[in-house]
């Protein structure tokens, strides 16, 4: 019985590890059990209606390991001819937990795009600290996120605690 736990535990991270194809890297993306990414939201609709709209179920595609509805085939097909300019930086996740070295989940509703770039965050808390400094906290969640990937990527729950330490030790 612990032989058959440890092959589906080993299974199940080896699942949550994505390859990029093209680049053999570890990805971290922020998607629920069935491998829905965005809680179902539409990630184009946040650059073509300029607000989060649920998306469909009808019009899918996957990405690096992640499954995207939309609102329409149109809005698909625009994500096909180009899934990087619209898929949330930093998996995903919350764009300033990314900036203080941490991993947390995301409200949909809380959005903006920055240089062209999708950036959810987790509460309105959030999104009033990462507007105090859009640029550093950018630049900061850009500098952390690789190293975020490489200690959380595979882990069976990357998110950190809001009140714990980041992972990452050059933050203690």
């Amino acid at each position: 019985m612990k032989l058959l736990l440890s092959i589906l535990a080993l299974a199940f991270a080896a699942l949550s590890v994505h390859a990029a194809p093209t680049t053999g890297q570890k990805t971290l993306i922020n998607k629920n059990s069935e491998g829905l990414a965005l809680q179902g939201y539409d990630p184009v609709a946040y650059f073509t209606d300029n607000k989060p709209v649920k998306g469909d179920a009808k019009f899918t595609a996957t990405h690096e390991g992640a499954t995207y509805w939309f609102s329409s085939s149109a809005h698909r097909d625009l994500f096909l001819a180009n899934p990087d300019k619209y898929t949330p930086a930093f998996g995903g996740y919350c764009g300033y937990a990314a900036s203080i070295g941490k991993v947390r989940p995301i409200t949909p509703e809380l959005w903006s795009v920055v240089d062209g770039t999708l950036i959810l965050q987790h509460s309105k808390g959030a999104v009033e600290l990462w507007e105090k400094d859009i640029p550093g906290n950018k630049a900061k969640a850009e500098k952390y996120w690789p190293k975020l990937v490489e200690a959380k990527a595979g882990k069976l729950n990357p998110l950190d605690g809001l009140l714990g330490r980041s992972v990452l030790p050059e933050l203690h």
